[in-house]
């Protein structure tokens, strides 16, 4: 019973790995992911998250086998 977490460009430097694995309990949300996948960091606002290739927000219950990815804020010009 897991969750899978991925972090992508400059996350993936910050946290220190392109992916994790968090154990599941019932009642987890991707806010909750992010704190135990971070060792309790504060989870930004302007982070974008997907859970199971779909945009999300941070109170999605997650369900046992669910991927959760973050993605830093895409900025272009």
């Amino acid at each position: 019973m897991a969750i899978t977490v991925k972090f992508f460009a400059r996350l993936r430097e910050e946290v220190g790995r392109a992916d994790d694995v968090v154990a599941f309990e019932p009642g987890l949300s991707v806010t909750d992911v992010w704190r135990s996948a971070t060792h309790g960091r504060a989870m930004p606002e302007s982070l974008l998250v997907a859970v199971n290739m779909a945009y999300a927000r941070g109170d999605v219950e997650l369900r046992d086998g669910d991927e959760v990815a973050f993605f830093p804020p895409v900025t272009g010009g």
